[in-house]
């Protein structure tokens, strides 16, 4: 059983009164498998940000279903969408989205303490991440004290917080010069041979040559979805 799938997904912007109306995506199915790296590419405007949006549950489609693990999400509400975010998605962003007045051992916390996991709780399990990452000697410093590269493995770790079933990045890299970048590439192979299914949207050839499947968006919809022979899925692609 996939670990996330969306089955004749469609977005649609606007209205018909409006009389202004886009289709960014039309009707796609994709079956995502636990333990795959999967890249999502496309030109600007291919509907791969819609897709990433949809299935962080920051945007509903206008048709079709969207499963993640066994519930399907597509139809939720604000609040309860809000909640699937929380405890079930973790996102990586190219600007890193880490808030520059806490530490980063808060910025891991934030979360937490959101769910009113107690402190101690909340101190330890960021604590483990940072180690993760290679970052525990920088756990008291701010954003603004930390490399690029240093800050995107900080948002790493801080996805990873709330042990997601899916992990979404959106070109995690575009920021980072190609050494740093490798570093990050390298954590989320790491990922994926523990498990985690990671989904990254991304221009970079690179990028998508590291990951098990490579989806190719054009005008909403889906023209090439390859998997590479190495790849070892742990369920259904």
């Amino acid at each position: 059983m996939p670990i996330a799938s969306v089955q004749r997904l469609s977005k649609v912007y606007g209205t018909t009164a409006s009389g202004v109306r886009v289709v960014a995506l039309r009707g796609i199915s994709i079956d995502f498998a636990e333990g795959v790296s999967v890249a999502i590419r496309g030109q600007s405007g291919s509907g791969k940000s819609t897709l990433l949006n949809v299935l962080g549950c920051l945007d509903r489609p206008t048709s079709g279903c969207y499963i993640l693990g066994d519930q399907d999400v597509s139809n939720l509400s604000d609040d309860e969408l809000s909640a699937i975010r929380g405890r079930r998605i973790g996102f990586v962003f190219q600007n890193f989205n880490l808030i520059p007045q806490l530490t980063i051992r808060e910025n891991l916390e934030v979360p937490l303490f959101y769910q009113g996991c107690p402190p101690k709780v909340r101190q330890e399990k960021a604590d483990r991440l940072l180690e993760t990452v290679g970052l525990s000697d920088r756990s008291h410093h701010r954003p603004t004290q930390l490399s690029g590269g240093q800050q995107q493995r900080a948002a790493i770790a801080r996805s990873l917080i709330n042990d997601p079933l899916i992990v979404l990045a959106d070109e995690p890299t575009g920021n980072l010069d190609s050494a740093t970048g490798e570093r990050i590439l390298a954590i989320f192979d790491d990922l994926r041979h523990q498990g985690r299914t990671v989904i990254v949207v991304t221009h970079e050839e690179e990028v998508a040559s590291r990951c098990d499947r490579r989806i190719t968006l054009r005008d909403g919809e889906i023209i090439d979805d390859v998997l590479a022979i190495a790849a070892t899925p742990t369920g259904a692609v």
